[in-house]
Parts: C-alpha cells; structure tokens; sequence
C-alpha cells in the first residue's frame, strides 16, 4: 500500500511518523515534506497546489490513498480534482471535496451553516468595503472586545480581538482594504463569547464518525496568552475540562448536526474536521471550523491515539468507519513550539539547528527546517513542535522543556507557560 501525505510541516510529520507505526505494510511518501518525514517516507518534490505535479507522482509512484495535510489544497480543490479524474479513480482521498472545506475556506459559509443547523455559536454579520459604514455601526451595537475575522484563508492569522472601537474600526478598514489580500474582501464580526477555548475532533467517512482526543493550543506569541496570534505556540492534551458531561453537550449540540448537516446539504466530506470551542459556563459554541487536523494539535492528538491511525483513514475512504475501533491512550501530551525569533512578524531564516540528536524524553515533530550544506537549519517561523507525554501535564511539561533546553538555534523563542491556565484544574 502507498500512501502519499500532502503537506511540509509538523502536522505532516505527525501524520506520518503515526502512520509508520502502523501494522499495515505501508510505504510512505510526502510531498514535499520536510527532514523530519525524511526519516520516516520518501519526499517528493512536489508543491500540493501544482495539482498536475501531484497528479504525476500520484501515477509514477502507484499510490493508493491520499493524505490532505494543510487547508490551501483543500480549499483549491485538490480532492474534486483527483476523485474527478478517471485516470485515478483507484485513488481514496482523505480530506473534503472544495465544497466541504468552505467549512473553513470562507469564515461567512460556516457562520451560514451553523446557523441553519442551529449549531451554538456567536451572533454575527458579514461584510465588505461596499458597507464598512454599515459594519462600524454594527460594531457600537457591541460590547467590547470586537471580533473582526477575514473571511477566507489567512494563515490561522485572520482573526482579531480588539478591545478599542476606534482602534476596531480603523483595523476593520485595513482589512477590507487588503491586509489579508483576498482573503479580506469579506470580514465577518461577532459578539465576543467570554469563556475557554479548547479543540475538538473527528474523522469522518460523511455518515459515521470517530471523536479523536481534544486539545487546547496557544496561539498568542506571549506568555500569558499576550500579543499576537501566530499559527500555534504549543498545545495540550487531554484538557481537563473536557469532561464526559462537557463533550456529551459537544457531540450532541455539535458534532452530530454537523456530520448531519453535511449530509443534508449534498456535501460529500470524508476526512477530518477541527471544531474551535469555546466553553461559555460550561456550554460548547463554536468559534470556527477547519477541515483538517489542526497544528500544533496534530502532535498532541496523534501521539495519544493508540489504534491503528490506517485503519481508520481505511475506514473513512471506504465508508465503513462504524466498524473500526478507536482507543485513546489516558496519559498527557504537551507540545512546546520553538519559533523563530520575529515570529510572526518578519524573522530570518537559515540558521544552523543543533541538539535534536541529543533529544531523548520527548518526540521532537519538524515544522519550518530543512538541510543546506549537510545541516539542519530553520526553514519557517514555527520551526520545531517538540512534543512529551507524561502521567500529568506536569510530567510531560517538565520533558517538553527539558527537551527544548537541549536545542538551539540563533534567536530560537517559546513560550514558558504552555498549560498555565489548566494546571489548577488538571484531572
């Protein structure tokens, strides 16, 4: 069996060294991946938004099932392009076709959908430059903080919270005059739900589904959650207030009517879906959706799952997900990310990486790196997930950093308080 896993960073990685471990005689391939799934699969120079390259190494290297990483493909279509092609009709795809990934391809699209489901989530209105007026009128109809979120893809760096009007309505204006290019043109604003964020998510073949273990990242690039949001600073797992009660009111307010919802809207989706929470006095509403395993939760979620992860993307591509099995391991997992310095703001890249041979308590996942002149060096602004497990988050926090301590690599950053707001409450 080959598999082909689209996508270069810590999340690919995650993916595949999950799938390596698998009963299943598998050979891995990764396009373009990075020097982290090197050790693991076979990289292909392959950009997964060149669809005609993808289609090439999806005939010369005989693949049988497909592995969607990152939003981009999904959201150009890259699954309506290979399940449309009679030439790879023998392909399965793990991922939604483009109409299912306007789940999170267009931020207006999922606030529709939820609201015709009748899924929780905050009130809202959309708009565009034609009627920014309009939007700053509806904004001092709101208490403060403003939520401000560009439409369309942006890098996991489109959402705003901005506790000033007037400071809300000049970034409404930057942003639908192209800050975020086109993903821009639209900006949706919502009422401001108080609470705790945390992740929760599933794969599913469109009819059945699966609940992978939940998570909470951090994507504030400073400590006590300050500053700007980035694609992810670290993350955790389990969350300790996920309780059983907490996660029955998900699937049944949540998780059900989308899987439902999906289907009754005609949407083929097969493959995995993020549900971003919030818990408002220990009710979920949902604050956005993602049509893939997020990241860096992907190197907290994968690391606990304790079934064969093939056996369940089998399951999905097949549909026949009710008849497999998923068993979660009842530890910790902790992911600290070790960023460039300027992240998320300009930072430089080609610094030498050293010490991750010298990593022995942790999994360290690759996310920005690659190798120049025989050596490692920083590739990306998130550059290392260096992940632990543990019987508490304690434990594993305690690994994580002792494993950062042990790298480096010229202005290397992390956050210091990855779980600083659930060690009070740690189960």
């Amino acid at each position: 069996m080959n598999i082909l896993i689209l996508g270069s960073g810590g999340r690919e990685h995650a993916i595949t060294w999950k799938l390596a471990q698998s009963s299943r005689q598998l050979n891995l391939f990764v396009a373009p991946g990075n020097p982290g799934t090197a050790s693991l699969a076979i990289n292909l120079p392959v950009d997964p938004l060149d669809f005609q390259a993808v289609r090439s190494a999806l005939l010369t290297y005989n693949i049988s099932m497909v592995v969607v990483g990152p939003e981009a493909p999904l959201a150009e279509g890259i699954v309506d392009f290979i399940e449309d092609d009679p030439s790879l009709s023998s392909v399965a795809v793990i991922g939604p076709r483009r109409s299912g990934a306007m789940l999170e391809g267009s931020k207006d699209f999922a606030k529709g959908f939820m609201k015709r489901h009748g899924i929780p989530t905050a009130a809202y209105e959309t708009f565009t430059s034609e009627n920014a007026d309009d939007a700053a009128r509806f904004m001092r109809t709101l208490d403060p903080p403003y939520v401000l979120k560009a439409d369309g893809l942006a890098a996991g760096k489109g959402v705003l919270i901005i506790n000033d009007l007037g400071e809300a309505v000049s970034e409404l204006r930057a942003m639908l005059g192209g800050r975020f290019g086109a993903a821009g043109n639209r900006v949706v604003i919502e009422q401001y739900l108080k609470g705790i964020e945390m992740s929760a998510f599933i794969i599913t073949d469109g009819i059945s589904y699966r609940i992978l273990p939940e998570a909470k990242d951090y994507k504030r690039i400073g400590e006590g959650d300050t500053g700007k949001n980035t694609g992810g600073m670290g993350a955790v797992s389990p969350v300790p207030f996920a309780t059983p009660t907490f996660m029955a009111k998900v699937e049944e307010r949540i998780i059900r009517k989308t899987v439902d919802g999906l289907r009754a809207e005609g949407i083929d989706y097969r493959g995995f879906i993020f549900f971003g929470l919030m818990n408002v006095d220990d009710d979920p509403y949902v604050i956005e959706y993602n049509a893939r395993l997020g990241d860096p939760e992907s190197e907290v979620i994968l690391p606990r799952i304790e079934s064969d992860l093939y056996d369940l993307l089998e399951g999905t591509a097949m549909r026949d997900l009710a008849g497999r099995t998923l068993m979660t391991a009842t530890d910790t997992a902790v992911t600290v990310m070790m960023v460039a310095g300027g992240y998320p703001d300009n930072y430089e890249k080609g610094f030498p990486i050293a010490g991750t041979d010298m990593v022995r308590a942790s999994t360290v996942f690759h996310a920005g790196t690659r190798v120049a002149d025989g050596r490692l060096v920083t590739s990306g602004g998130r550059v290392l997930a260096v992940t632990s497990r543990g019987a508490t988050m304690r434990e594993a926090l305690d690994k994580s950093y002792k494993s950062v301590s042990e790298i480096f690599f010229e202005g290397m950053n992390y956050r210091k308080d990855i779980g600083f707001d659930l060690k009070t409450e740690e189960r």
